[in-house]
């Protein structure tokens, strides 16, 4: 039968109308998936920030505790971070997770609020120290305070895989918005779960050590300008030649007051799947 002298029946015609509605809803579907998108609320959103070291025997508990919201915490209105401090890598055991980057956050964060020292465990919830957080009361009294807020920043996350030949590269974009006028900056972090260190010296050898929520690579400081911020990034996970456990890492992005260190929103993306 030749093309030209083809004509399709009412139910034919009804069957390839079928068949091409079905093929475009599948397109947008996979489309869909293929990018993963998260906006920050119109309350605060507590940034929780662990400083660890695999180099310190008192950080496991502290590590464990936060591995709780492995999965994610932003139903009890928090994002949690693990961010490896350095300044223990020579007591026996270089922490394969540390980063000076962390190091200098952390003690700017300790000078902001006139802190002598700085130590790990330590956290703080929304750019401020809460030394009780061991204390569940202590610790969701100072989260439902700042939930109970309204949000000062908007951010908007997506992630979406760069090529489908290179699974393990990501175009992540997030715009941030601000609606105050502060002097802000933007942060992203990326992160790991299901992390584990069989560590051989040091305070913690002879030690297995699990970790979750484990910044891997940190994006900023980005400075609000007219109250508005983008970052466009590449971002590539797991290792070369490996299986990539996309479903193990995460993003979280932030907005922090410049001066104060205090940190008026958070939201998070708890997979690359």
């Amino acid at each position: 039968m030749q093309l030209s002298s083809y004509r399709p029946t009412g139910k034919r015609l009804a069957r390839c109308c079928a068949f091409f509605v079905a093929l475009a809803v599948s397109g947008l579907a996979q489309a869909a998936t293929a990018i993963r998108t998260a906006h920050s609320p119109a309350h605060r959103v507590a940034l929780v920030e662990l400083y660890s070291s695999e180099g310190c025997d008192s950080c496991p508990p502290a590590d464990h505790w936060l591995g709780q919201w492995k999965a994610g915490g932003q139903s009890e209105g928090i994002v949690p971070l693990a961010l490896h401090v350095d300044y223990w890598d020579d007591l026996g055991w270089k922490d394969r997770f540390g980063n000076h980057a962390f190091t200098e956050r952390q003690q700017r964060l300790a000078h902001i609020a006139n802190s002598p020292t700085v130590y790990t465990p330590e956290v703080f919830v929304s750019g401020k120290e809460l030394r009780s957080w061991s204390d569940p009361a202590s610790f969701a009294s100072r989260v439902k305070a700042i939930d109970a807020q309204p949000a000062q920043a908007d951010i908007e996350l997506s992630l979406a895989p760069a090529a489908a030949n290179a699974p393990a590269n990501y175009d992540l974009d997030a715009r941030f918005k601000s609606r105050t006028n502060e002097p802000l900056n933007a942060y992203v972090a990326v992160y790991e779960n299901s992390l584990t260190s069989h560590v051989l010296a040091g305070e913690n050898g002879g030690v297995t050590l699990h970790h979750e929520r484990v910044v891997r690579q940190w994006i900023g400081p980005v400075s609000l300008v007219g109250g508005s911020a983008h970052i466009h990034q590449a971002v590539a996970i797991g290792t070369p030649g490996s299986a990539l456990p996309a479903n193990n890492y995460g993003v979280a992005a932030f907005v922090e007051n410049a001066n104060s260190g205090e940190v008026l929103q958070a939201t998070d993306l708890t997979s690359f799947q």
